[in-house]
């Protein structure tokens, strides 16, 4: 069937093949593609104070199961006053509305960070989640 298409048409399949091994990726499912972009935030907003390793903290707590957590039990961090008091479970819900505004949500925190816009936070959270469930 394609003996009579043209040459570039015939070509099509091995330029998606030469463009894969160019390192190009290919198209990720949704939910694929939403985990990569979070984790594309967590490298540039997060990574700098926050691993994803239990127990190794930087400049501020391990973040590896964060989604369900009490805020400010993790046992071997010391907490702001803020958060050690806050009275809060980590839920998506509480998440998004901490990283939109940090201040705004819990003043005093020691956290030295101004929120993200909308469309980071909801992949961040979902990145976090799937991290802590591994």
């Amino acid at each position: 069937m394609l003996h009579h298409a043209p040459v570039a048409l015939r070509l099509v399949p091995s330029l998606g093949i030469l463009l894969m091994t160019l390192g190009f990726p290919p198209d990720l499912p949704a939910d694929e593609a939403l985990l990569a972009q979070g984790e594309r935030v967590f490298r540039n907003q997060c990574r700098g104070c926050h691993s994803l390793t239990p127990g190794m903290h930087i400049a501020g707590p391990s973040l590896h199961g964060v989604v369900g957590r009490n805020a400010g039990e993790v046992a071997d961090f010391e907490y702001s006053r803020a958060l050690q008091g806050a009275q809060l479970v980590w839920t998506p819900e509480v998440l998004d509305r901490f990283l939109a505004d940090p201040d705004a949500l819990l003043p005093g925190t020691r956290m030295v960070f101004w929120g993200l816009p909308e469309d980071a936070r909801r992949p961040l959270i979902d990145y976090l989640r799937n991290v802590g469930e591994q």
